[in-house]
């Protein structure tokens, strides 16, 4: 590849080799589903209180890329075609930090639920005791 001064990269060839995928927004036209939430962590991550549209659009389009991905290959392990939290749970295990947030989450999961379960067991209990 040769370039002149007069013709500055006229010979430069940006295309992509054989067998690379080119990105392709194929998420074009529909509904944004996570705009809000990631404008908010944007401004919670130093951004703009109010980011460049551009900016969360490509965003949410790697977020749901991630997503498809992340469920594709747990459709392919453990039972087939179902998608199970231990199945998530092998795909990020080489991941510190992502196993370590699933298991926080997990376990703040099992806490919401206990606590939901002797709220409404004491809710119960109250109910009963105005009926009588």
């Amino acid at each position: 590849m040769t370039t002149n001064n007069d013709e500055p990269f006229e010979n430069v060839d940006l295309d992509e080799e054989e067998g690379e995928e080119q990105f392709v927004p194929t998420n074009a036209g529909r509904k944004r589903l996570f705009s809000k939430e990631l404008r908010c962590m944007m401004y919670g991550f130093g951004d703009d209180e109010n980011p460049y549209t551009e900016s969360v659009d490509l965003l949410e389009d790697l977020v749901i890329e991630f997503i498809t991905e992340m469920t594709h290959r747990a459709m392919e392990i453990g039972r087939t075609g179902r998608v199970q939290v231990e199945d998530i749970i092998f795909l990020v295990r080489k991941d510190p930090r992502k196993y370590a947030r699933v298991k926080d989450l997990l376990t703040m999961n099992e806490e919401l639920k206990k606590a939901r379960k002797a709220f409404d067991e004491i809710k119960y209990v109250g109910s009963e005791a105005k009926i009588k």
